[in-house]
């Protein structure tokens, strides 16, 4: 996850979601977080109009809950500071299920 651009404080968060800001929440110690690193990457390259920022769920709880982001790996896309999607689900998510989710944001 070496392009996206860690967050670790709430002034951290509420400067990135300003933008057309893609939020990915894991943790170091996920299975399903490991796999998502063998492709995110690509996926930022793929999506330049999206600004790619990394979330350890360990490190905000606080921020997640209020987010209700209770499982990981999960994704927020924001725009002008407004959420306008986000993908949460318990189950591996692969590259292509990513880039439509992706896709299908207007």
């Amino acid at each position: 996850m070496d392009n996206l651009i860690k967050i670790s404080d709430l002034e951290s968060y509420e400067k990135a979601i300003q933008g057309q800001s893609m939020l990915v929440f894991s943790t170091t110690w996920c299975p399903d977080c490991h796999f998502l690193k063998t492709f995110i990457d690509d996926l930022v390259k793929q999506n330049p109009q999206w600004t790619f920022y990394y979330v350890d769920r360990d490190e905000m709880v606080d921020l997640c809950v209020d987010l209700e982001i209770m499982v990981i790996p999960s994704f927020i896309a924001y725009k002008n500071g407004k959420e306008v999607s986000r993908y949460v689900d318990k189950l591996r998510k692969t590259q292509q299920q990513i880039q439509e989710f992706i896709d299908q944001i207007q």
